[in-house]
């Protein structure tokens, strides 16, 4: 006996089943002469997996799902947001960590038929990630994928021999950049590349010194990248419009040991309603203390202390990195402040509306004696975001 227990969308008319108790399935020619309106109501209720399936039904289908009324209707929907962390000792398996349900996740599928170097010698390794979009670096590209819909695209290097530092992606409503400092020739240059307009341009570097961390990134604020300097720490920022390095910010907070930079907007896209500041406190160059502040424009721009670390977590936190500052890095994810060291496979975070730390716990899947390697991402899943 056939079971009707599922309704069918495949567009094609089936018998009605003479049994009293089973609802019959819809006639496809009903389903064709639904108002649209309706049929966004209906397609509305449905889990987010059921929706990628609808995509390959019919074009129908697939044009409503991206439409823009459909986009606004659906996108009040709550979706889990991640915590991803890439290892060299779980390659291509990215495990997830919901920080909603405090749980350890794994993707349902694998990435190796997404990365195009993934069976060869060389390996895609994670640069960024953010509103959703994930970022590879290739032998000879960039990649630039979305997990959700598994969409993709394969960016050229702007010219060969190419080497860059500082890499960040910036995604937005609008589109994404790539961000990168260009170290291919004698004298370093500024590289963007704007997936609008798919081409890359190129600006001057200035003078401006900045770290050479490899986990440092622009953080997204108020359309520029805000970065750290190193000794003696300073502010600067690269306004994505115009293409102009500034220095907006004049002062920070005194004994700083180390600083780090995160933005609301980071992650998930957007501007961003809030820049903090992370730095340890301390002298001769061992911070005793690590302390948040936030950027406070109106009333005379100054940064205000918001919290500080409680002294025994701190303890462990500077245990674990030796005191390499260099090994920890900071961003934001979902009214959580993470701080993450290179080699400790634990993540520190701030819950910034209830103003409580937390550690997440090390993830089941890897190795009992995990060497050096941690690199983590904010990862919140977004069906409309466009590679």
């Amino acid at each position: 006996m056939k079971d009707h227990s599922q309704p069918n969308h495949n567009c094609q008319t089936t018998a009605i089943s003479s049994s009293p108790s089973t609802p019959p399935d819809m006639d496809a020619g009903i389903w064709s002469k639904l108002p649209e309106e309706l049929l966004e109501l209906v397609l509305s209720f449905l889990p987010l997996k059921n929706l990628l399936n609808l995509r390959s039904t019919c074009k129908r289908f697939k044009s409503l799902l991206f439409s823009p009324s459909f986009v606004f209707k659906h996108s009040s929907s709550p979706f889990p947001s991640f915590l991803l962390l890439s290892h060299p000792q779980c390659f291509h398996h990215f495990p997830l960590y919901d920080t909603t349900a405090a749980t350890w996740r794994k993707l349902p599928f694998s990435l190796s038929p997404l990365l195009p170097c993934a069976t060869g010698t060389a390996q895609a390794s994670l640069l960024s990630s953010s509103n959703g979009l994930l970022c590879f670096f290739l032998p000879n590209s960039f990649l630039v994928l979305n997990l959700m819909t598994k969409s993709s695209r394969v960016i050229e290097f702007p010219y060969y021999p190419f080497g860059f530092e500082i890499f960040s992606l910036i995604s937005t409503s609008a589109g994404y950049n790539l961000f990168m400092i260009s170290s291919g020739s004698s004298s370093k240059s500024t590289l963007l590349y704007d997936s609008k307009a798919q081409s890359w341009q190129k600006f001057n570097f200035s003078e401006t010194v900045l770290s050479n961390n490899c986990q440092e990134k622009g953080v997204y604020f108020k359309g520029c990248l805000y970065f750290v300097t190193p000794e003696p720490f300073s502010i600067v920022c690269f306004e994505l419009e115009s293409g102009k390095w500034e220095r907006p910010i004049p002062e920070l907070p005194a004994e700083l040991m180390f600083a780090r930079l995160v933005s609301s907007g980071d992650g998930g896209g957007g501007e961003g309603k809030k820049l903090c500041l992370i730095g340890g406190v301390g002298r001769n160059g061992i911070a005793r203390s690590l302390k948040v502040w936030e950027w406070e424009c109106s009333g005379g721009m100054k940064w205000v202390e918001v919290e500080r670390l409680p002294e025994r977590m701190c303890k462990k936190l500077m245990s674990v990195c030796f005191h390499n500052y260099e090994h920890l890095y900071c961003f934001w994810h979902q009214g959580l402040i993470c701080v993450c060291c290179y080699n400790w496979p634990e993540v520190l975070y701030f819950k910034v509306s209830r103003r409580t730390w937390h550690w997440v716990p090390k993830c089941p899947s890897l190795p009992d004696k995990s060497n050096c390697g941690f690199r983590w991402f904010s990862f919140v899943p977004n069906l409309y975001a466009s590679a």
